[in-house]
């Protein structure tokens, strides 16, 4: 078995290499990340790991400090007449007592790039090529190992970062990559392990299982994501609650409602964090307008005029209840109640103990609230929205996602899922209605193909 891929991460003093291998190893509480400087003041190290064999070592690194200073030092150990090399020169240094004291932090920095198959140097892409850069790259360069430079904060092109690649490449070093440890691009890991595989061929094979891996996991992490999102969807169009007509009554039902639906995104929310190993606070769903409910809609939509048809067999006990409902889906709500109530008695008595006690509660004054179709467009486009965010966002990001609702007309015009029109006419699969019974097949198999249809096409 070969032993794992040894980096070193490497840089200037508040670069973000505590950043990168939290986004790397998706860790949001690896090490500590600060704006004050020198944060990090001892090597720590991450495995990654495919199938239980660890395929590569990252080393978070202190900053360096006084690379100047240490460079003029070095000239220095030099004896008249030596011409030493770039390690035989540090392992002076390292043996040196300057190495416990004045050059403490640069020496943890050398003896770990020392003891790494190669080291990613991290650079700050806001920051001008200072003569300081330089002289870390020279010393780092010392110690004879392969040396990736990593342009951090480059996601919006930072002015800078033209003359960075300028100037790395006057040092000998054309190859690098731009790798955004707060919101790094989404091929951003494949190509930092691509440069790295031109700089150590023979660990090219390692490299390539970590990129399969990491595509695999992203891929199953938007499956799942969906999924979440398809049974939050499911769970908020099956929802329904009979209640009063009067006043008092149905403005407290309609509170109730809207609580409860914005408590299950929440929930949807709290675990797509979890599935992409954020914080529980790194997002909140915010406030949901909640339209009342829609009798008329809810019970005579296609799905339930199927189940009518089913449920009273054939002939003419079937035509009664089938042609109430397509009355009413035509027709809105203008079919007499006198016709309604003979349809229904016509249906027989499984059509009555489905549908009877709601089609009576509305001749007595009650009414039955459920989720609107524009709030669970708005949901859909929200939970969304979140997916792609967190697909996108560093696990060394300490700001609060903020999500304003996007538009999405492919959410915001034409008929909703067929899985959500299914939905509407069986309460039984919302956990927000008693005595839900969630794990049905046929339930299951709606959220399956939901979650399906919530994909994005396929890019060409």
């Amino acid at each position: 078995m070969n032993e794992p891929l040894k980096l070193a991460v490497v840089g200037h003093t508040n670069v973000g290499k505590t950043s990168l291998l939290r986004t790397l190893t998706r860790d949001v509480d690896f090490g500590e990340v600060s704006h004050r400087p020198s944060t990090t003041r001892h090597v720590e190290g991450a495995r990654l790991s495919v199938d239980g064999q660890p395929l590569l070592e990252l080393y978070d690194t202190p900053g360096l400090e006084d690379a100047i200073a240490l460079l003029d030092y070095l000239e220095r150990l030099e004896q008249p007449g030596e011409r030493l090399d770039g390690p035989a020169r540090l392992a002076r240094f390292l043996a040196s007592s300057e190495a416990r004291q004045r050059f403490e932090q640069e020496a943890k920095v050398l003896r770990q790039l020392l003891a790494s198959d190669a080291g990613l140097y991290l650079i700050d892409a806001r920051e001008p090529v200072l003569a300081k850069y330089r002289d870390e790259l020279a010393v780092l360069a010392g110690c004879g190992k392969p040396l990736l430079p990593v342009l951090n904060f480059s996601s919006a092109g930072q002015p800078q970062e033209d003359a960075w690649r300028s100037a790395l490449a006057r040092l000998g070093l054309h190859a690098l990559v731009a790798f955004d440890t707060v919101a790094p691009p989404l091929d951003g890991e494949r190509r930092l392990y691509e440069s790295l595989a031109l700089l150590l061929e023979k660990s090219r094979p390692q490299l390539q299982r970590l990129i399969a891996s990491h595509e695999a996991q992203a891929q199953a992490r938007r499956h799942s994501g969906r999924q979440l999102i398809a049974e939050l969807l499911i769970d908020c169009a099956a929802c329904r609650q009979r209640v009063s007509s009067q006043p008092g009554i149905e403005h407290a039902a309609i509170q109730a409602l809207r609580e409860a639906v914005c408590q299950r995104e929440q929930r949807c929310v709290d675990a797509l964090l979890r599935l992409y190993a954020f914080r529980p606070d790194d997002a909140e769903a915010g406030t949901l307008p909640l339209l009342d409910g829609r009798w008329g809609d809810d019970l005579f939509n296609p799905e339930t005029l199927k189940q009518l048809g089913i449920s009273v067999g054939s002939g003419v006990a079937a035509g009664a209840a089938t042609g109430a409902g397509i009355d009413l889906l035509v027709g809105g709500l203008s079919l007499g109640a006198a016709t309604v109530l003979g349809a229904l008695a016509g249906g027989g008595l499984q059509t009555a103990r489905n549908y009877g006690g709601r089609l009576l509660g509305k001749l007595k004054g009650q009414r039955e609230l459920s989720v609107d179709d524009a709030v669970l467009r708005l949901l859909a486009v929200r939970q969304l929205h979140l997916l792609d965010a967190l697909s996108q966002r560093g696990h060394a990001a300490q700001d609060k996602l903020q999500l304003a609702t996007p538009h999405d007309p492919a959410w915001r015009r034409g008929k909703l899922p067929a899985a959500l029109r299914k939905a509407r006419a069986h309460p039984e699969w919302s956990s927000l209605n008693p005595g839900a019974h969630l794990e049905q097949a046929e339930r299951q198999a709606q959220v399956g193909q939901l979650a399906a249809s919530l994909a994005e096409p396929e890019k060409p």
